[in-house]
């Protein structure tokens, strides 16, 4: 996709990574031991089992980094697994909220040079956004164009929800099958 991500959106990532890297330094060496993690995700846990205060956190800092190398999904859902964290789900719900506003903004940007230039906004309006989440997740694009054309000309909360639904099933679909591969 094109869409950038702002710099407030990299840090809520950020801040959910080092959420789970503070979950992480709680395990105990059991659970160490089945951890998805490598290796030196496993030794800078350690590291942080013996630090207090402000040194601990650096280290859980270090530790988000280190995970972020490799595949914080697995992570996430082992930690969803073994332990019932909700950081999985909170990262899918975001990214649903995420997708639904950058489509959104996509479709009002269209209406407003449709109404510029006087030609008529059109159900399947052109747009690279919802294109690409097209292409990238498993969903009816009919459908997601006709509630955000409802929204963007009617501005009615319920269309607004209908999106975020139709997103949040998508991203989760996806998720799932991403699993099971």
């Amino acid at each position: 996709m094109t869409e950038r991500m702002s710099k407030s959106a990299k840090k809520r990532i950020f801040k959910q990574e080092e959420e789970a890297a503070e979950q992480i330094a709680l395990l105990s060496d059991k659970d160490l031991k089945n951890f998805p993690g490598s290796q030196d995700v496993k030794d800078q846990v350690k590291k942080c089992r013996v630090l207090k205060g402000g040194a601990r956190k650096r280290q859980i800092k270090y530790l988000a980094k280190v995970m972020r190398q490799g595949s914080v999904s697995e992570i996430l859902d082992y930690l969803a697994e073994k332990k019932g964290s909700r950081l999985k789900s909170n990262r899918l719900h975001s990214e649903a909220e995420r997708l639904r506003d950058v489509i959104i903004n996509e479709a009002l940007d269209d209406q407003q040079y449709c109404l510029q230039t006087g030609t008529e906004w059109e159900p399947d309006w052109p747009g690279e956004e919802i294109d690409a989440v097209a292409k990238r997740y498993p969903l009816d694009e009919g459908d997601l164009r006709k509630s955000v054309f409802q929204y963007t000309r009617t501005r009615i909360h319920t269309h607004y929800r209908e999106i975020f639904r139709i997103l949040k099933a998508a991203v989760e679909k996806d998720e799932f099958q991403q699993r099971i591969a």
